[in-house]
């Protein structure tokens, strides 16, 4: 997908050698994609903005943590 290949990833600075490695970038068509940035051919995730705020306020929330 050419998007993918030209997007503006950006690396969170929460990544690090244990594998929690997360980039994310706004596509052209106003979906965030979001990835692994130590295995980018894996796979992406895609987001509108609305779930990408959703996604962000739950984990904020501590609604994830039994995941963890």
């Amino acid at each position: 997908m050419r998007d993918l290949l030209e997007a503006a990833w950006r690396t969170s600075s929460f990544s690090n050698g244990t594998g929690a490695c997360v980039e994310v970038a706004p596509l052209d068509d106003g979906r965030i994609a979001m990835r692994n940035s130590k295995t980018p051919d894996a796979g992406v995730v895609f987001f509108t903005r609305a779930e990408m705020d959703a996604y962000i306020k739950g984990v904020k929330a501590g609604e994830f943590d039994d995941l963890a």
